[in-house]
Parts: structure tokens; C-alpha cells; sequence
């Protein structure tokens, strides 16, 4: 893979981590061209990859795997929790829920409050054909460069916000809002103070926290797909957050993730999808609710995604 290989070409001549190399490397190939001082023996190497690539014979998404595999040898360098990245059969599996409830629009805006390398959204923009509108958000600088060197290899025009997904955004409301929401408690005790579903005592959840933000930027009627943990309506705090959905949103869908994806329970995911409430909307009679089998069984996924395109066929009018 010869982005991984101008990428260990720059890492070891520079001295940077893997991550940091990545961004550079990413960044020359977009450009063309060597934009990071190196020493005349990696420049001749780096070149030398650069010329045997030609993007325009690539695909989107072969481009979006192969930054992904980058991405994924750089998180085993560095062990940040919140550097973990949405496992790719599950953004491809969330890119086809997307496309159901888009099937009537000509067009859409969609927003990733949580983008991160913005591995999520571009492998949703890539199984659509339809005009998107993109929008994401991300406090980690280096994630968010991860984010604008692989949409750019990738020819997607995503508008990027380097700051707080829990302060105000300087966007208007979307159609579609996805997000792997970040788990855990929200330090800000004065911004989380502004929000509905704020704790009454200590520290407020940061994903129960991110649905109520997300709701904000959802115009009415609008799809919310998120990865949520398991235990979302187990927690102390499960209670408010469920009143509050129910208060402001139809819920449609809960489709859990095998289980096998994940090494310990605790940390298993679920596909969490509501529809902000609006005048002559009414919620599915019946919300869609699924264990999702393994991704590698195909013979049983296909039968999942049948009966799924029925559900939404009966409730998506």
C-alpha cells in the first residue's frame, strides 16, 4: 500500500508518530506533490511512491480503505479511547440505512457531530448518488485533519468545525444526523448546565448530552442514526433520557450489533435510529427491533435485510 509506505518514509525521516506522518503523506498525495521538508533520500523515495498512484483509477471507496487500514496501524501505536474508529462493516451497513430513509429526497444534508477521521460519513457519502450536503465536528485536531486529508482524497466536500460538539454550531438544521456518540461523563459542568438532559447530581452523561444537541440541529422530521452502548436505558440517568426521546421523537429502530465485534459485552453497540417529531409525522406502530447477525454470515444478513426492507416499506410512508 503505498500511502502506508510514503507514510513510514516520512514517519522515520521526520520523527513523528505514524498518525502525524499519515496527515502529511495524505496531504501530499491530494497536492501532488511534496509539501513537508525531508531529507534528499526520502524525498526521492516519497516521490517515487507518489508516482506510482494515480488516484483518478481509483474509487472512492477503495481510497476510503486504504486510509482506513492506515488509520487502524496508527491506532496500534497510540492507544487514545477516543481515536477508536467505527468498524467498517457496521459505517457500510449504516451508509445502506441511510440510503433507505433518504429514498425520496432529491437531495440532503447530513451532519456527524462526533466525526472524527471521518471514516463514518464518507463511507455513507459513498453509496449515495444523490447531491449531500456534509457537515461534521470534531475537538481532536489530529482526527479532524485525518478527516480533511481523507475527503479530499475522496472528493467529498465536508464542511469541518474544529471545536466542542456540545457548543453552539454555526450550521443550520439537517436531514440526517449520524454519529458513533463518544461515551462516557462531560467535563463541562457550565455548558452541560445549558442542556435538558443535564445530571442532577454530578457529571452529566456525554452521549445522553450529544442526542439533545443532535435534536437541535435536526429539522423537523429528520432522521438521527446513532451507535449507541448497550446499556443506553440501563444507566442512572436512563430514565430522563427516555421521557426526553419520547417528549421530542418517534423511535423507530434498535438493531444490536453481534456481539462478536466486540471483545468484552460492555462495550457492544447498538444502531439507534429516531425521527424528530413534526406536524402530520406519526411514529412506526411498531419500531424495528433486531439482533443483527454476524456481518460474515452473508445468507443470514440477506434474510435480515429483506425483512428490514419490508419494515421500512410499511413504515416509512
Amino acid at each position: 500500500m503505498k500511502l502506508d509506505e510514503s507514510t513510514e518514509i516520512i514517519q522515520n525521516d521526520c520523527e513523528l508518530t505514524y498518525m502525524e506522518a499519515l496527515i502529511y503523506a495524505g496531504e501530499m498525495f491530494f497536492q501532488g506533490e511534496v509539501t513537508h521538508p525531508l531529507s534528499e533520500l526520502a524525498l526521492k523515495k516519497v516521490k517515487k511512491t507518489m508516482s506510482d498512484v494515480n488516484l483518478e483509477e481509483l474509487t472512492k471507496e477503495q481510497i476510503r480503505k486504504a486510509i482506513q487500514l492506515a488509520i487502524l496501524k496508527a491506532m496500534k501505536e497510540a492507544t487514545q479511547p477516543n481515536h477508536a474508529m467505527t468498524p467498517d462493516a457496521v459505517a457500510i451497513f449504516m451508509g445502506y440505512l441511510v440510503n433507505k430513509l433518504t429514498e425520496k429526497y432529491e437531495a440532503y444534508r447530513i451532519f456527524d457531530p462526533a466525526i472524527g477521521s471521518g471514516n463514518l460519513v464518507t463511507a455513507i457519502l459513498n453509496q449515495t448518488n444523490k447531491h449531500v450536503d456534509c457537515y461534521g465536528v470534531e475537538p481532536d485536531e489530529t482526527l479532524l485533519q485525518l478527516a480533511y486529508v481523507s475527503a479530499n482524497l475522496q472528493q467529498h466536500n465536508i464542511e469541518l468545525f474544529h471545536q466542542d460538539s456540545l457548543m453552539d454550531i454555526l450550521i443550520d438544521p439537517v436531514d440526517i444526523v449520524v454519529a458513533d456518540l463518544p461515551v462516557g461523563h462531560y467535563p463541562n459542568e457550565e455548558v452541560a448546565s445549558r442542556y435538558q438532559l443535564k445530571s442532577d447530581k454530578g457529571m452529566s452523561y456525554t452521549h445522553h448530552l450529544m442526542i439533545e444537541q443532535s435534536l437541535n440541529y435536526t429539522k423537523d422530521g429528520g432522521f438521527l442514526l446513532f451507535l449507541v452502548p448497550n446499556f443506553l436505558f440501563e444507566s442512572d440517568q436512563a430514565k430522563s433520557l427516555h421521557s426526553f426521546i419520547k417528549e421530542h421523537a418517534h423511535i423507530y429502530s434498535l438493531l444490536q450489533l453481534p456481539k462478536s465485534m466486540f471483545k468484552e459485552d460492555k462495550h457492544a453497540k447498538s444502531i439507534f435510529i429516531i425521527r424528530k417529531k413534526a406536524i402530520g409525522i406519526k411514529g412506526p406502530s411498531q419500531a424495528l427491533l433486531a439482533e443483527l447477525p454476524s456481518f460474515s454470515n452473508k445468507q443470514a444478513l440477506s434474510q435480515m435485510v429483506t425483512s428490514m426492507n419490508k419494515w421500512f416499506e410499511t413504515y416509512l410512508k
